[in-house]
Order: structure tokens, then sequence, then C-alpha cells
């Protein structure tokens, strides 16, 4: 700090004591009968200005240090100089303090989320790159191996692996969008049934190549929810079905309305889960015990499909008996229910 800064910083203090002591000068010559420069009163007024000016230059002398402290603490890398402040001698330096020092707190916190976001992209990207690398080798060696002699199966095993190709790049537009799921989401009532039998579509070539049945029952539901994020959760389930299911296994797929929500049920007789996993099954890079044994499971499909499904008010649970099948229900809440209570 220059002295300067400071007298400038002072300089309505500095022109309230020069009033007044023009004042007590003015007041002094008037009412004394002895000449003014002869007077007590001036005696009075110079020791008054010397003390002025000493309480100035301590005054600044206190301030110059306490800047020079913060300056070269603000010199230090990163922010955590802030937690290094000299301590405050004035109300007004106690409130910058704070300010401060929730201000860090705050950036701090973005910092630590910017950085997770940052970590969980990486590793999405890394995951994406390498899994997606298995269905293309998969289709090419489908090809190479049945150029002469082309069937219907040769076909549907192709379109199999293009399918997962299409998974994954459906999965990474979902996951880029999830966190600005604000902007791009629109909840309208919606046929759980047309939803549900979009999703199987995009399956039948895995569930023609593995002869699984298929059931579907009671999916005349209408539901309060976006259609195009709701239909990336159930694809992912049924995904997941068919992948556990062993060939020629059954699949079921169906909805019941309970008291205050409609619940969509799909059950596989595949190798179920153990009790141990059932719990982390929705954490993310989470594959269990089958990831380990069946194929290559990236641990983002229910982890991604939990996440959206809580933004849209919905719930995803799985009960499973270990060796004899799964069953995961997406529960979806009745709100005029809500909102008649």
């Amino acid at each position: 700090m220059r002295l300067r800064d400071y007298l400038f910083d002072k300089k309505f203090l500095i022109m309230l004591y020069l009033t007044m002591f023009g004042f007590a000068g003015v007041v002094i010559s008037v009412g004394e009968a002895v000449p003014f420069g002869r007077s007590n009163g001036l005696y009075v007024i110079e020791v008054a200005v010397f003390l002025f000016f000493v309480y100035l230059s301590i005054d600044f002398l206190y301030q110059k240090s306490y800047y020079q402290k913060l300056k070269r603490l603000s010199e230090t890398e990163g922010l955590d100089w802030v937690n290094s402040l000299p301590a405050s001698a004035s109300s007004q330096q106690r409130i910058y303090h704070e300010l401060l020092q929730k201000q860090y707190r705050e950036i701090n916190k973005k910092l630590r989320e910017y950085q997770s976001k940052s970590s969980e992209d990486t590793e999405f990207i890394t995951m994406w790159v390498h899994e997606i690398k298995t269905p293309i080798a998969a289709a090419k060696l489908i090809i190479e191996n049945s150029l002469n002699a082309p069937s219907e199966e040769v076909l549907y095993s192709i379109e199999d692996e293009i399918d997962k190709i299409e998974d994954f790049v459906q999965m990474t537009l979902f996951y880029s969008r999830a966190d600005d799921f604000a902007k791009d989401y629109l909840i309208s009532s919606t046929s759980l049934d047309k939803v549900v039998r979009e999703c199987i579509k995009r399956e039948y070539a895995s569930i023609t190549n593995k002869h699984l049945n298929l059931q579907l029952d009671q999916l005349d539901f209408q539901i309060d929810t976006d259609e195009k994020w709701l239909g990336f959760i159930i694809k992912q389930i049924v995904d997941n079905a068919v992948k556990y299911s062993y060939p020629n296994g059954k699949i079921s797929i169906y909805a019941e309305q309970q008291e205050a929500e409609t619940v969509l049920i799909i059950a596989d007789q595949g190798p179920g889960i153990k009790a141990e996993d059932i719990r982390r099954v929705f954490d993310k890079h989470f594959t269990g015990n089958n990831g380990r044994k069946f194929e290559a499971e990236t641990g983002f499909g229910l982890y991604l499909s939990q996440k959206i499904a809580r933004k849209l008010g919905h719930h995803i649970a799985i009960a499973s008996d270990y060796e004899k099948g799964t069953k995961v229900s997406v529960h979806f809440p009745v709100w005029n229910d809500y909102y008649d209570v």
C-alpha cells in the first residue's frame, strides 16, 4: 500500500479533522482576549494535530504491513492461502475474511465436482473405446467365416453385433446429456406397452440368436414419464435379461398396478445374482460375478439407468434368487394420488 493510496482512503476523516481544527481555531481567536498566537487554545490544537498525525502514521504502517502479508499470501500457488489470512483487526476485515473463506469453500466444492465428473468422463470414454472393439471384431469374424455359406442365422448374428455397437453409441449420447437433463426431457402421459415393444424390437436379433421365449403381459398402462429417457432405461434392463439368460430360456415382461404406483417387471431365468452383489449392482463399474462369467460387462448400464430414473421420479429395484433368475422392477409413482393427499 502506498501513502498516497492510504491518504486517499482516509480523505473524509482528514477533511473532518481539518474542519474541526479550523472551527476550534476560529472560536478560540474570537472568544479569547489575548492574541491567538499566544493563547492556550493554539497549544491544544497543535497537540491535537500532532496526535492525529501520529495516529495516521501508526495506522498506515499497520495497514501497509497487513496488505503486504496479503500480497505475499496471494502470490502462493493454489487457494490454500485463504486459510492463512492474518488476524483481522476490525469488524470490516473480519467480514472480508469470512466472505473469502466462504468463497474458498464454494470453489473447492465446485472443483471436487468437476474433478469427479472429469474422472468419470475419462473412465467412460476408456471403457467405451475398449468395449466397442468387441462387437466390431466379432462382426468381422462372422463375415469372414460365412463368405462361402451365408445364411439367415449369420445375418442375425451380424445384426446382433451391430445392435451392440448401436447400444454403445446410444449409451454415450444419453451419458453426455445426463448432467443437462433438465434441458432435454418432457414429461407426458406415455404408453408403457409402446415403450416396451420398441425396446423389444431393438433386441430381436439377440433374442432370436439365443432362441429365447419372450412373454409379454398386462402392459396396457399410461404412465407420466419422458418416453425417450424411459426407453433407454428399459432397453438397458432388457439387454441384461437377454445377455444373462441361458439359450432357450424365458423372459417375462409385465406390469402391475399397486396402491400408489405402476410397476414394470422384467424377469429372467438366468443365473441370478449373489446376495452380496445385490446392493452393488447400481454402483459405477460394478460387474459382479456374472460380469466375469458371461460377456464383458461395462458396469455403466444400470448405474446410468438408476441415475436417469431418479431424475424422472422413478426407481429401479432388483430381486434375485441365485442360480434361478433375476427380477428387475421399475416403479412409476401415480402422481394424481399424491396431488389428492
